[in-house]
C-alpha cells in the first residue's frame, strides 16, 4: 500500500484533518495526498510558500525570525508546520523548506539540505535530510520523505493519545 493511503486511512479512522505548507518540494507532497481517491475528507489544503514574503503573510512567521535563522532551516519548518496548521484549521500541519538546487546552495545549507516540520497543536517535531541527485530528484525524494515523516508523525501521534 503507498504511504499516502496509509496516512489516509489513519487520518479518516480518527476524524483528523492535515494542512501543507511547501517550499522545496513545490507541491508534490499535496499532489500525492490529493491521488487518494476521498482525501477531501482530512485533507483541508495547502500553501506552496516559495519566497520569504509569502512564509510572512500567509504563515505569520515573523521576517526578523527569517533573517536570524534563513529560510532554509528547522526553525523556520517549526513555524512553518504551526503556520499552516493554524491558517487551515487543522488537528496537523506538515511542512517541506530546502535547497533542491543546483545553485542556492551555503556551507551551511547545501543544495540537498530538507527539513521537513510536524505539528499537531502542542508539539512540533523536525526532521534534516541532505539529499543528492538533480534538482527534479531532491524534490521528488523530499516529497517522499515528508509522506514518510508524516505517516511516522501519525502513528507516534496516535499511540500517545
Amino acid at each position: 500500500m503507498r504511504v499516502e493511503n496509509t496516512i489516509g486511512q489513519l487520518l479518516r479512522a480518527r476524524g483528523e484533518t492535515l494542512s501543507i505548507a511547501e517550499s522545496c518540494t513545490g507541491g508534490l507532497v499535496s499532489d500525492r495526498i490529493t491521488n487518494v481517491p476521498g482525501s477531501s475528507v482530512y485533507f483541508e489544503g495547502s500553501i506552496v510558500c516559495y519566497s520569504n514574503r509569502t512564509k510572512v503573510r500567509h504563515l505569520h512567521i515573523l521576517l526578523k525570525t527569517l533573517e536570524r535563522f534563513g529560510p532554509v532551516s528547522s526553525q523556520i519548518a517549526v513555524r512553518m508546520a504551526q503556520g499552516v496548521r493554524k491558517t487551515f484549521h487543522t488537528a496537523f500541519g506538515l511542512s517541506t523548506t530546502g535547497v533542491a538546487g543546483p545553485t542556492g546552495g551555503t556551507k551551511k545549507t547545501p543544495v540537498g539540505t530538507v527539513f521537513i516540520g510536524f505539528s499537531d497543536g502542542k508539539r512540533t517535531w523536525v526532521k534534516r535530510f541532505v539529499l543528492k541527485g538533480t534538482r527534479r530528484e531532491i524534490k521528488k525524494e523530499a516529497a517522499g520523505k515528508a509522506l514518510l515523516f508524516l505517516q511516522e508523525s501519525l502513528t507516534r501521534h496516535a499511540c500517545h493519545q
